[in-house]
């Protein structure tokens, strides 16, 4: 009888909460068109399938075929399928620096023949790594490798080491992903189909992700794994456009009259109107012990890129404002990050504050860990890391903008 893996799916993955829960979202289909295993999006339904081949999966241990499955799971999850391809498209560096990568995960669950940091030809790799970190270390070796045949066959560097391919770099270069990636570009080549791919697979991974949640098991899915894979389900919102768009509807209109502009309804008898349109934002930074140095110094960042689409002001604050250490920061302007304050925290007082000040919007930059504070006169917005934007002190339907950590 020929392998089935579906009838074997449930079994393996009854301790793997997260991944049984993705693993009834994919197909499984059996090929003998491929050697081992591979993942893909079926071209007629925009779906993910894995395909694998049912002879080698019979070979394997319960323990392997379990490793495979994550293994197959693991590129769908970090997008290696529907994008994250280095600036050379696909390659056979980039099959290895995938499976490196994902592979970290899962030492001591795959076959001998999968590409291991720490061991073999990887021996000099670290585990943990980025697919893009393995990517470039590999990249690097191959150009230097490349290099040194190139002096070799001019006479300008002594003899030759090799013809670029990675041999003499321990054997590397016979070495290359044990699952099939061809169908990644499949996918990738038809634009549509691929929006469409990411669109149902994000949805997959979020309803695994909540089940495994619910359960409050994850299986073997590390901690860090598993806030990689939340980080890549929180929306990526670009803040500049959102900032733009906050000053645009900020913006009140000051008219005043002029000359050089003709009186729509008296021409030549009343001066004309001028319109100029100013938005004056508050921007209150919070300077409490919960947020440290290094989200302040992130948050200044922020504000560098903000001063090059509009001036503000800057009022520091803890459970109180400071007055007195409050600037107005001018377009284009470069400034110094600083610590003023280092006490608690409390919305209402800044929020007292901007309601006195009058101004049009009000930006706060903080870790949000604080109760939710009185209305706000003028338009309100909250920016802090995504790490806090998961986690909210309290519930509001004003925005909330994530900053990359």
């Amino acid at each position: 009888m020929t392998f089935d893996l579906n009838m074997h799916t449930a079994r393996l993955l009854m301790e793997e909460p997260f991944f049984a829960a993705l693993s009834r979202r994919i197909d499984k289909r059996s090929s003998t068109a491929l050697p081992t295993a591979g993942v893909k999006v079926d071209a007629d339904t925009g779906h993910f399938v894995m395909l694998y081949n049912p002879e080698f999966f019979e070979g394997l241990s319960d323990k392997e075929k379990l490793g495979v499955l994550k293994h197959e799971f693991y590129h769908l999850v970090f997008e290696h399928v529907t994008g994250r391809l280095p600036e050379g498209g696909m390659s056979k560096l980039w099959n290895i620096a995938t499976d490196l990568a994902i592979n970290s995960h899962l030492v001591g669950e795959l076959p001998d023949m999968c590409c291991m940091p720490g061991e073999g030809p990887f021996a000099d790799l670290p585990l943990g790594k980025s697919s893009e970190w393995y990517y470039n270390k590999l990249k690097k070796e191959q150009d230097e490798k490349e290099d040194e045949s190139e002096q070799g066959e001019s006479g300008e560097g002594g003899e030759g080491e090799g013809d670029g391919s990675g041999e003499g770099q321990g054997g590397r270069g016979d070495m290359d992903s044990f699952d099939d990636h061809s169908g990644w570009a499949e996918g990738q080549e038809d634009n549509t189909l691929n929006e469409v791919a990411k669109e149902r697979l994000k949805s997959a991974v979020k309803a695994a992700a909540e089940e495994a949640s619910r359960a409050n098991s994850w299986g073997s899915v590390g901690r860090g794994t598993r806030q990689d894979i939340l980080d890549r389900l929180t929306p990526k919102v670009d803040w500049k456009k959102v900032l733009r768009y906050f000053i645009k509807t900020s913006q009140r209109s000051n008219r005043s009259s002029t000359v050089k502009r003709l009186n729509k309804r008296y021409r030549y008898i009343h001066p004309g109107k001028k319109v100029n349109r100013v938005a004056r934002i508050g921007i209150y930074i919070d300077q409490s012990g919960s947020v440290d140095d290094g989200m302040l110094a992130m948050f200044f960042t922020e504000l560098e890129k903000l001063a090059q689409l509009a001036e503000f002001t800057v009022v520091p604050f803890d459970t109180d404002v400071s007055e007195e250490k409050s600037y107005v920061w001018k377009k284009g302007e470069r400034r110094k990050w600083e610590r003023v304050m280092c006490g608690g925290t409390d919305f209402n007082p800044p929020t007292d504050h901007c309601n006195k000040a009058g101004f049009d919007g009000m930006i706060v930059l903080t870790d949000l860990m604080a109760p939710k504070p009185k209305n706000c006169n003028a338009q309100r917005m909250w920016m802090t890391t995504a790490y806090y934007a998961r986690r909210p002190y309290f519930q509001t339907n004003e925005r909330i903008i994530a900053i990359d950590d």
